[in-house]
């Protein structure tokens, strides 16, 4: 079949990193057929926006309604043709978008591009698996290492909208790594729903060490960064891995959601208080120079006093180089919806917000400790009077920033590393200078 037409599309992007990988995949397949693609960030019309949802809490549902309501607001004013949407949300909630939402022009959900290209008049190529246009930064991307989750966390979404675990063949993931480092990617984030159970399905056994031992040796390749290790199950042959690998950056993000044996047992993470303590202390003492980034649930059903009072003494006793918290959003169709959702949304903010006033003062005095040291620091970009970068403790768009004053007279390039005098220091940034050129 031949491309009925060289449309202008533009793909409006919402969610996760995953979410941003989907996206950056079906561009790649848009742009071989011939098609014009406009930047989400530009104000230029086009025939048809693509909207990638999310699904997975309820102000991120909302975000894709107003957006998706936003575009068809345009397209009724003649702006563009046509409204395609795609993702999470539509794959969870199809039926009611259809019923609710009718001006919608397509609705698919994950894993269909096949589906939007035939309805775009376009080939699906197979040939050109793995091939992307990049979205990010020019010097990073996220490499999705498998779909779906096997994991039944009580609070979570993901496997009803994604489905099953699936691992991508090493081959399949070496290629596509091969081929972001010939662009110019510096640094490869591996990304999936849980990391660390990479290779069960189809290698019947954990192979993520042996994955990130074959990246690295890929030419070109300075930088590789883990995000989502699950704990349960956490192969710890990994850490010899990063201990003995100079391009894996010292960064761990675990997500240990809580400390609470009752609420750890009621969310279904299949690990308790003393066995979460345990492994993270293998991971520092075995890493002692990396990076802990963690995420934490405030307000689930149950969450008493005293669980919260642990959760804060956990991170004031832990001490993680970097956090984030949600509130608990109750969701339809998971395990946890049963349950009374008894925490009142204002408490559960407050508890995130202390959670948050204690991490701040950790961050600053691990910040505070760096000012003296030289870092190598990658630039991100240029903003207002500084060049913007991160260390290999710090990942894009999530964590701590390092700021170098232009006016220093040093002329940086963007997507290039250089070794950086720490200066001073807030809590979530730090300020230096660039070293002797």
């Amino acid at each position: 079949m031949k491309t009925k037409t060289n449309r202008k599309i533009k793909v409006v992007t919402l969610g996760c990193s995953k979410n941003t990988v989907d996206s950056e995949v079906l561009m790649g397949k848009l742009k071989a057929n011939y098609q014009t693609i406009i930047p989400d960030s530009s104000e230029s019309l086009a025939d048809t926006v693509i909207i990638n949802t999310c699904g997975f809490i309820n102000d991120a549902k909302q975000e894709s309604i107003d957006t998706i309501l936003d575009y068809l607001e345009a397209k009724k004013s003649g702006r563009l043709k046509e409204v395609i949407v795609m993702g999470c949300l539509s794959q969870r909630y199809r039926d009611s978008l259809q019923k609710e939402i009718p001006e919608i022009d397509a609705i698919f959900g994950v894993n269909e591009q096949a589906n939007i290209l035939k309805t775009l008049g376009i080939d699906y190529k197979s040939e050109l698996v793995g091939e992307r246009l990049l979205t990010t930064s020019s010097h990073f991307a996220y490499l999705k290492i498998s779909e779906g989750c096997d994991r039944r966390c009580s609070f979570c979404a993901i496997p009803l909208i994604r489905g099953n675990h699936i691992s991508r063949p090493q081959e399949e993931l070496i290629k596509e790594a091969k081929t972001l480092t010939n662009k110019g990617v510096k640094e490869h984030i591996l990304i999936a729903q849980d990391l660390t159970y990479y290779g069960l399905d189809i290698y019947k056994k954990r192979k993520l060490p042996e994955l990130v031992s074959k990246l690295t040796e890929i030419d070109g390749l300075e930088w590789l960064r883990l995000h989502y290790t699950y704990p349960t199950g956490f192969p710890l042959e990994l850490l010899d891995v990063i201990a003995n690998n100079e391009k894996i950056c010292n960064y761990i993000d675990i997500p240990v959601q809580h400390i609470s044996n009752s609420i750890l047992a009621s969310m279904k993470r299949n690990i308790t208080s003393t066995q979460t303590y345990n492994l993270l202390d293998k991971i520092r003492n075995k890493l002692p120079d990396a990076a802990i980034r963690t995420t934490l649930i405030a307000g689930y059903p149950g969450e008493s006093e005293k669980d919260f009072r642990e959760l804060k003494n956990f991170i004031r006793t832990f001490r993680f180089d970097r956090l984030g918290i949600f509130t608990y959003s109750h969701e339809e169709d998971t395990p946890a919806f049963k349950l009374n959702d008894d925490i009142p949304e204002e408490l559960k903010q407050q508890r995130a917000a202390e959670i948050m006033e204690i991490q701040e003062k950790i961050s600053l005095e691990k910040n505070n400790e760096k000012i003296g040291k030289i870092y190598k620091v990658i630039i991100d970009r240029k903003e207002g009077d500084y060049y913007i970068g991160r260390t290999q403790y710090d990942s894009p768009e999530v964590d701590n920033e390092v700021l170098i004053p232009i006016s220093a007279g040093k002329v940086l390039e963007v997507g290039e590393f250089y070794q950086v005098d720490i200066t001073d220091a807030e809590s979530f940034d730090l300020f230096g200078i660039v070293k002797d050129l």
